[in-house]
């Protein structure tokens, strides 16, 4: 194991299918695997260090993908799909071994989280989905209702957006990302300031993969990688592990209005609205994400049991 530097838990590098993905562990106790997001390209740091205290009494597990964050990289990044990390995930949880895990799988990770409890059902004890997507569809329509927010809340910037792209700029360009950029407190924050609250450090999201995965234009027009993801509404009606959703009131990406097709889909599952958070429950409302984790954890450890 690697010594902890104060943000990090102890970690390794675990193969799996061929890729060392990086695995950090904390804390005694049923297990928590936690799955990240921004996007397909972002690392386990965004959990740092709001679940020490969140998960406090549970195992908690860290990951990078292949590809992001601390795991390694492929030759080539057009190698990296939602299959694959799938694969790879379901494979660390048979390497791990543990006994029932709890899923939490955030943004990105939630998709994740969805195709392991259909696939290998016999791993996963719960499954709580935060600020997710559902389908390529969802993501389309949530990228949409983010730019109708950025135009109606900041049409100085917005008009800069537009005459980049009549300029033929696509919205991965550096420079657009930076327009895009300038918004996000105010987008993904119920208090703008607590966008420093965030823990990002360099490599925390992988630039290179995201237009790869997402498509060059993600932010007007989803394509690429993302386009083979399944819709998951089918299917969800179907999982037997308990499942809840989490959504932020001011979350203007993933917002309220589509968290709520969750509920439609599998309407076993608990839906549980943050009023003072956007995209990250997990740094606006920590010890209310705390107390509702721990509740529905040992709930479901108990049934399993």
């Amino acid at each position: 194991m690697i010594a902890a530097d104060g943000i990090h838990a102890p970690g390794r590098l675990i193969t799996v299918n061929g890729h060392a993905l990086w695995v950090e562990e904390e804390g005694d106790g049923p297990p928590v695997l936690l799955l990240a997001g921004l996007g397909p390209s972002g690392s386990h740091a965004i959990f740092h260090p709001h679940f020490r205290d969140i998960a406090t009494g549970f195992r908690t597990i860290y990951v990078d993908l292949f590809g992001r964050g601390r795991s390694a990289k492929p030759a080539d990044f057009r190698d990296i799909s939602f299959a694959g990390d799938v694969a790879d995930i379901a494979a660390l949880l048979e390497v791990m071994d543990y006994d029932g895990y709890h899923l939490y799988g955030f943004s990105y990770g939630g998709l994740l989280a969805q195709a392991l409890a259909l696939f290998c059902p016999e791993r996963v004890a719960s499954m709580t989905i935060a600020n997710s997507l559902h389908s390529p569809e969802m993501w389309q329509l949530n990228h949409e209702n983010l730019n109708r927010e950025i135009a109606a809340q900041f049409p100085e910037i917005w008009e800069q957006i537009l005459a980049l792209r009549a300029d033929g700029l696509v919205s991965t360009d550096p420079r657009m990302q930076a327009l895009f950029g300038l918004t996000t407190p105010a987008m993904r924050y119920y208090n703008p300031d607590h966008a420093s609250r965030l823990f990002i450090e360099p490599g925390a999201r992988n630039t290179d993969l995201y237009p790869i995965f997402c498509g060059s234009d993600v932010d007007f027009t989803v394509g690429n990688r993302i386009l083979e993801i399944p819709d998951f509404r089918p299917l969800l009606g179907s999982v037997e592990a308990p499942m809840q959703i989490i959504a932020g009131r001011f979350d203007r990406a993933l917002h309220p209005a589509l968290q709520r097709q969750f509920q439609r889909a599998a309407p076993r599952a608990a839906f549980l609205m943050f009023e003072r958070s956007g995209s990250f429950a997990h740094v606006e409302e920590p010890e209310r994400l705390k107390k509702i984790l721990g509740e529905f954890w040992r709930s479901a450890a108990s049934r399993r049991g």
